[in-house]
C-alpha cells in the first residue's frame, strides 16, 4: 500500500506543478462563483473537520517521543501533516473540475459515478465516526448511549442544512468565524502571551526546512493522514470548484498552499503552548472545543451530503424534504457504526480514491482530442 501511495503523491506533486504552469494564468469561475473570503470559508471549512480540532492535543507527545519523526519538532510534524504541501491535492481536483471536467465529462460515465458516490458516503461516514470516538476524550465521563445520540443529532442537523445551498454558505462562514473565536479563546487560556506564540510559530519553520521529509510516507501514522486526503480530495474538488469567483490559476494554487495554512499553524502553536506547559483543559473550554468541533462535522457533512444527493438526483425537492432528511439520515448514521462496529478504515477509501484517480486519467486519455481542444484554448 505504501508503494501506491508514494507513487500517487509523486504523481499528483508533479501534475500540480505542470498545471500551475501551463495553465497559470486562466481564470477560473464555478457555476456559483463567490468572494474571496466566502470562497475560502467554503473551503476550509468543508476541507478540514473535527481531527484539527480534536486530534492535536493528542499527539504532539507521539511525535515527540518517536524516534522517525526526530528530523524537526513535534509542531512542525503536526503542521506537517495538515497544512501547505497536502492543499494540493485539492488544487489538483479543483482545476480537473473546473476546467477538464466540463469537456470530458468522466464523472458522468455510471460506473464512475457511483463509485465516486460512495467514496464521498463513506469519508462523509469517517467524519462522523472520528468524532463519536473523540468525545470520551473531551467529555469526562460521557456514556456510550449519550455518544450516540450527540453523532445522531449532529448527522441529523447536516442533513438537514444540506437541502438549502444558503444553509451551507451560511454555516461555512459562521463555522469560519468560530474556529478564530476559538483560537482566541485558547490563546488567552493558555497564557502562552504573544511572544510565546511567536516562539512557536516559528518553530513550525521546521517544517519547510524539512519539506522532502513530507512527500512520501514517514510513518505508520503519516500514511494514515495521507490516505485521509486523497479520501477527501476529489469530493471536495467537485464542491469547491463550483465557488470559483475568478482566480487565476497560479493565484489560486498560492491561495491554497497559504491562507488554510495561516489558522492552521495559529491553531497548533497555540495547542503546542498548552502541550508544552502540561495544563489541564477545564470542562468549559472542552465543552467549547467539541461543540466547534460539531459545527465543523455538521458543516463538512452538510456539503458533501449535498454533493452527493446532487449528483445521484437524490435531492430534497425530488423526493420532498422529510424522506430526504429521514433516508440520508438513515445512510450516514448507519454507516458510522459501520466504522464502529467492522474492520472497516479510512485507507480503504483512500485506496480506491487512488484507484480512481487512475481510472480517471486513463479515461481522459481516450478522450485526448477533447484534452488538446481545452489546452489551445487556456494557452491562448
Amino acid at each position: 500500500m505504501q508503494a501506491i501511495l508514494s507513487i500517487a503523491i509523486v504523481t499528483v506533486l508533479t501534475t500540480t506543478l505542470v498545471l500551475a504552469w501551463r495553465w497559470r494564468s486562466v481564470k477560473l469561475t464555478g457555476q456559483t462563483p463567490t468572494r474571496l473570503f466566502a470562497f475560502f470559508a467554503i473551503l476550509c471549512t468543508s476541507g478540514l473537520d473535527v481531527g484539527l480540532i480534536m486530534l492535536p492535543l493528542t499527539e504532539f507527545s507521539i511525535y515527540e517521543s518517536e524516534y522517525v519523526y526526530g528530523f524537526t519538532n513535534p509542531l512542525a510534524i503536526e503542521f506537517g501533516f495538515w497544512g501547505f504541501m497536502i492543499w494540493s491535492f485539492y488544487f489538483l481536483t479543483t482545476i480537473y473540475f473546473c476546467i477538464v471536467e466540463p469537456h470530458v465529462k468522466i464523472f458522468e460515465i455510471k460506473v464512475i459515478k457511483i463509485i465516486n458516490v460512495g467514496i464521498i458516503i463513506a469519508t462523509c461516514a469517517f467524519t462522523g465516526y472520528l468524532f463519536l470516538t473523540s468525545l470520551p476524550i473531551y467529555i469526562e465521563g460521557i456514556t456510550q448511549g449519550f455518544r450516540y445520540v450527540v453523532v445522531a443529532l449532529v448527522v441529523f442537523l447536516a442533513v438537514l442544512s444540506s437541502t438549502d445551498i444558503r444553509f451551507v454558505k451560511m454555516l461555512s462562514l459562521s463555522s469560519t468565524w468560530l474556529f478564530f473565536c476559538l483560537i482566541l479563546v485558547m490563546w488567552i487560556y493558555s497564557d502562552v502571551g504573544l511572544n510565546g506564540l511567536a516562539t512557536n510559530l516559528m518553530q513550525i519553520g521546521g517544517y519547510f526546512g524539512s519539506l522532502h521529509e513530507f512527500i512520501l510516507p514517514i510513518s505508520e501514522q503519516h500514511t494514515f493522514y495521507l490516505f485521509w486526503w486523497f479520501a477527501w480530495s476529489i469530493m471536495i474538488g467537485q464542491f469547491v470548484a463550483r465557488f470559483l469567483g475568478g482566480l487565476r490559476t497560479w493565484e489560486l494554487l498560492l491561495a491554497l498552499l497559504i491562507i488554510p495554512s495561516l489558522p492552521i499553524a495559529v491553531w497548533f502553536s497555540v495547542l503546542f503552548g498548552i502541550y508544552e506547559k502540561g495544563q489541564e483543559i477545564n470542562n468549559v473550554v472542552n465543552i467549547m472545543m467539541v461543540l466547534v468541533g460539531m459545527v465543523f462535522v455538521i458543516n463538512s457533512l452538510d456539503s458533501l451530503t449535498r454533493l452527493y444527493t446532487e449528483s445521484m438526483d437524490w435531492t430534497a425537492n425530488r423526493v420532498g424534504r422529510r424522506k430526504y432528511v429521514a433516508a440520508h439520515w438513515a445512510l450516514l448514521y448507519s454507516l458510522i457504526l459501520l466504522y464502529q462496529f467492522t474492520p472497516l478504515e479510512i485507507e480503504w477509501i483512500g485506496l480506491l480514491v487512488i484507484a480512481l484517480y487512475a481510472a480517471v486519467a486513463i479515461l481522459v486519455t481516450f478522450r485526448r482530442k477533447r484534452l488538446m481542444e481545452i489546452s489551445s484554448i487556456q494557452t491562448r
